[in-house]
């Protein structure tokens, strides 16, 4: 009894220790995760490399619009679509290449990028042009909300093709780091400038982290004050 006893406490402890070990490995991964993000590009996709599982996916924030990423040209005067979310109402209307030239009536430049209409109430069908192989053609897009996730292998595709000048914040802290099983999670906060209004922001940000049986990152978002953001930077929500 005694020798069973002693046995069942030598495993338990082993457990324990390796339930601990494995939660400080966790807590450690996901500091450098969000360091490697909020450093460079190069970094980042470094860290994706590095700490991502193959199957690795980051889920994106919701929001209500088209479904489509963009890039700046021309000192923000220009708007073409980098990468459409599949299931989006963009998603057969729009494709990577195309560049916006108005919306709803209003010219695509430098002082409209951040007045044009592509968010609002869902439901509501907006109407553009754009320019697909040296041809202008009209579009019509109706707005719906936006749930989408990124896999590895199509952020690193993604963010190869991205410049590294704005990739990463003014500056950035982080304040705490928790790892319970296989989650983690860090707090921290962010100092930017908008790249539209050029009115610096901050906001925080929590990053959740999931792990799989190996320790690499199986899933993660982020969440950060978007109104306060918004807020800051001069905009407000009004119907």
């Amino acid at each position: 009894m005694q020798r069973f006893t002693f046995l069942f406490i030598v495993f338990a402890l082993t457990d324990f220790s390796g339930t601990v070990l494995a939660e400080a490995n966790h807590a450690e991964t996901a500091r450098a995760w969000v360091t490697a993000v909020n450093t460079s590009r190069d970094a980042h996709i470094a860290a994706a490399k590095q700490y991502m599982a193959e199957d690795g996916v980051a889920t994106q924030s919701r929001y209500v619009g088209f479904g489509f990423t963009w890039d700046p040209v021309d000192d923000n005067s220009r708007m073409i679509v980098s990468r459409v979310t599949p299931g989006s109402p963009a998603a057969g209307v729009l494709k990577s290449g195309d560049e916006f030239l108005s919306v709803q009536g209003i010219e695509v430049n430098a002082e409209t990028l951040g007045k044009l209409s592509f968010r609002g109430a869902p439901g509501k069908p907006v109407s553009a042009v754009i320019l697909r192989d040296g041809v202008e053609q009209p579009i019509s897009v109706t707005r719906g909300i936006i749930e989408s996730s990124i896999s590895k292998q199509e952020f690193l595709t993604w963010a190869s093709t991205q410049s590294d000048d704005d990739w990463s914040p003014d500056r950035f802290v982080i304040h705490d780091v928790i790892a319970q099983g296989d989650v983690a999670y860090v707090w921290s906060t962010i100092w930017d400038t908008d790249n539209v209004t050029d009115v610096p922001f901050e906001t925080h940000a929590i990053t959740r982290i999931r792990f799989n049986a190996e320790g690499q990152i199986y899933r993660l978002a982020t969440v950060t004050e978007e109104r306060f953001v918004l807020e800051q930077t001069g905009w407000n929500i009004s119907r």
